[in-house]
């Protein structure tokens, strides 16, 4: 067979490998956000929860906390997917919404150690300043504290998101179709292991992304120096 063809074929190969990587890929975004809108305000809610006043709803919330993070997210996805058909007898939730929940669970429980952490590193004495100058105690946590811990937390809640983008494969085992799911439909149908190492080229043009933006974001919130 001439090079020529051989080229061509391999070339219709390659793009029609990239496009369907794609479909997968734009799934795996889709985890991303999804997990990132719910798991944000959920985490600070939790954050909240966990020092709370009263003693049991913090004892509950920290126990919660203790056993996601104690927990692989394998273990949590199979669980929320397969549980209630084990247990009910019939599937309860689509792989799609079962990897919804539990990603968002997973990630607000992270993130409000995050949230609990930057909180509790702000000096007490700024909410009896914000007391002297008439400001109410959730005044001054929206208008002082918050600004302060969105400072210190960014370096984290960073490192957690760019974790979440790799995270996403494990979604492959509750047949989710995200990235690696179809690359490895690949090896497969058609015996081809490059399509697998190909989907780490994504990964990586994404985190750089991301690296880059939060990069900028810690420059832009570059205040309350010392």
């Amino acid at each position: 067979m001439p090079r020529g063809i051989i080229y061509y074929k391999r070339m219709n190969q390659f793009i029609e490998i990239t496009l369907n990587l794609l479909v997968g890929f734009g799934e795996t975004l889709k985890i991303f956000f999804v997990t990132l809108a719910f798991s944000i305000p959920l985490g600070l809610i939790i954050a909240f929860g966990s020092m709370s006043k009263w003693k049991i709803i913090s004892a509950i919330t920290r126990a919660f906390v203790w056993i996601i993070r104690g927990t692989p997210l394998m273990l949590q996805l199979i669980f929320v997917y397969y549980g209630p058909g084990l247990i009910f007898g019939h599937m309860l939730l689509a792989a799609e919404t079962a990897v919804y929940i539990t990603f968002s669970i997973n990630y607000a429980c992270y993130f409000s150690e995050i949230y609990r952490g930057g909180i509790e590193s702000i000096a007490k004495g700024q909410y009896e300043a914000g007391q002297v100058l008439g400001m109410t105690r959730t005044e001054t946590f929206f208008k002082v504290i918050l600004l302060q811990v969105i400072k210190r937390i960014i370096a984290p809640m960073s490192n957690e998101i760019i974790t979440l983008v790799k995270d996403t494969s494990l979604a492959r085992v509750v047949t989710y179709y995200e990235l690696i799911y179809f690359a490895q439909r690949y090896i497969k149908n058609a015996g081809l292991l490059w399509p697998l190492f190909y989907t780490a080229i994504y990964y990586l043009v994404f985190t750089a992304v991301l690296t880059l933006f939060f990069g900028w974001l810690e420059k832009k919130l570059d205040y309350f120096k010392a």
